[in-house]
């Protein structure tokens, strides 16, 4: 089967641990995760979806994990160079594995490193788009997990939002982007987080789990410098009832499913 094929290719070539796999991506491309931990969810595929990147410009994802939205970039078109900054060694290695395993290594480059110094690894305007898949919980937010690595995907223990977005104003050129994807009761401290750091919120895009629930999920495009005008896109449903994805998600993921 050609599951397995891949699975022992990769086995040979790279190294696969014992409790990873490599999962097919379904757009010709693969990630390397783990079997049970450090593994992707919809809201990076929402955020590579929304973001977007010119062929021209330089991208950079904040803690990007095993680097599942570079990688989903590269497979959109988007940007013309991506950067994954990842401060979790174990992360960050199966990042530079996947981009390895995907000929990658001239569109996408995985750094280690802490996100809060990132102006001084990277320089300041250094990029025209910087993208965001933050930890959601503030310390006092649900329990959190025993598991350091896996706390911190979680919980703000590697850095605030307030600390996202400080580095974000460093990072960007004049009128460069932040994409990022979080959690919707928290949107009136994004904003002001966001102003506050000069970061101008222009697009917005909530995501309903059915047409008939709150929202659990927001989008955000904000500019550098940016004048103070935003949009607010039309809702995004992910299901049309129990277990069927709406025909717009599946669009998203371009794999039928």
């Amino acid at each position: 089967m050609p599951e397995i094929t891949e699975a022992a290719e990769a086995q040979d070539h790279l190294k696969l641990k014992e409790d990873e796999q490599l999962d097919d991506l379904q757009n010709g491309f693969f990630i390397i995760q783990g079997r049970k931990n450090f593994r992707y969810g919809m809201d990076a595929v929402l955020l590579a979806d929304f973001a977007r990147a010119g062929t021209d410009e330089k991208v950079l994802d904040l803690g990007t994990g095993t680097g599942i939205v570079p990688v989903l970039l590269a497979a959109r078109g988007k940007g013309a160079h991506i950067t994954g900054l990842e401060i979790q060694e174990r992360s960050a290695d199966m990042a530079e594995r996947s981009v390895a395993y995907n000929h990658l290594e001239e569109k996408i480059n995985i750094v280690r490193g802490d996100m809060r110094e990132a102006a001084s690894i990277f320089g300041a305007a250094s990029f025209d788009v910087v993208t965001c898949n933050p930890p959601y919980m503030i310390g006092g937010h649900g329990l959190t997990n025993p598991d350091p690595a896996l706390a911190a995907a979680r919980h703000e223990i590697c850095g605030t939002f307030r600390d996202f977005a400080a580095v974000t104003e460093k990072l960007l050129v004049p009128h460069g982007r932040f994409y990022l994807i979080h959690r919707p009761f928290r949107l009136a401290e994004i904003m002001d987080t966001l102003r506050e750091f000069h970061l101008e919120p222009k697009r917005m895009r909530l995501v309903y789990p059915f047409i008939d629930r709150e929202p659990n999920l927001v989008l955000l495009e904000a500019c550098r410098g940016g004048n103070a005008r935003l949009t607010v896109e039309k809702p995004l449903i992910v299901y049309r009832e129990a277990g069927i994805f709406t025909d717009e998600i599946r669009a998203i993921y371009g794999d039928g499913r």
